[in-house]
């Protein structure tokens, strides 16, 4: 697995941080634009309206993540 540096959040100016501490979402803080869309495409992804629940949403999450041998 490979192994990417990320901005610790405290080193960002307020308006470049997203209500989020997971580490996947701070890879991006390099580029806080795509760092603030990705937060936004997982909020609408996870919570948004659409004909899947939470959870079946999230067992997806986690089967698509087994399938891929992804241990985060």
């Amino acid at each position: 697995m490979a192994y990417i540096n990320y901005i610790p959040v405290d080193t960002l100016s307020p308006e470049d941080r997203v209500a989020d501490p997971d580490n996947i979402i701070q890879i991006h803080a390099v580029h806080p634009a795509v760092m603030r869309q990705h937060h936004d495409l997982y909020r609408q992804l996870m919570h948004g309206d659409g004909p899947l629940s939470r959870r079946e949403r999230e067992l997806l999450g986690v089967r698509v993540s087994a399938l891929n041998h992804c241990h985060y």
